[in-house]
């Protein structure tokens, strides 16, 4: 049985021209500063990741059932309901930290793995920066190169 391909992988587009083609100006403002705000947290430039995922740094996985690929360590989406932010960390030890970035970082939404924004005005950008920074970590800890 052949295993099925990882749809989002990283691409060659440019992050830049992605950026400026958001159609909303000020999801295109709020792309500008999450990038900046990554590329601080992270030490990392960005790729784009499938159509729509701008990523920082890679890891491999793979699971117990097989399942295995590359994705990025950390990125964002800017999506026309909300600011998509991955914050890939399970925050392994650091969880109680984290709980309490989550309650001080403003209006949001979680998912698995994703932070939900609908516009950076509604949160501190130094809390969602030590979040950012945080899951890198976690990550890094988790997947050391």
């Amino acid at each position: 049985m052949a295993k099925a391909e990882n749809k989002t992988k990283a691409t060659e587009v440019s992050v830049a021209d992605f950026i400026a083609a958001v159609p909303d100006q000020r999801r295109r403002e709020e792309a500008a500063v999450i990038d900046a705000l990554h590329r601080r947290a992270t030490g990392f430039e960005p790729a784009m990741w499938g159509p729509s995922i701008i990523g920082y740094g890679s890891y491999s996985y793979k699971y117990d059932s097989g399942r295995e690929g590359t994705m990025c360590r950390g990125g964002f989406s800017p999506r026309k309901a909300a600011l998509t932010v991955y914050l890939m960390g399970n925050y392994c030890n650091h969880q109680a930290k984290a709980d309490d970035l989550f309650a001080r970082l403003g209006k949001h939404k979680t998912g698995k793995s994703c932070l939900y924004i609908n516009k950076l005005a509604d949160v501190d950008l130094a809390v969602l920066e030590e979040l950012v920074a945080l899951s890198w970590q976690c990550m890094n800890e988790a997947y050391p190169n």
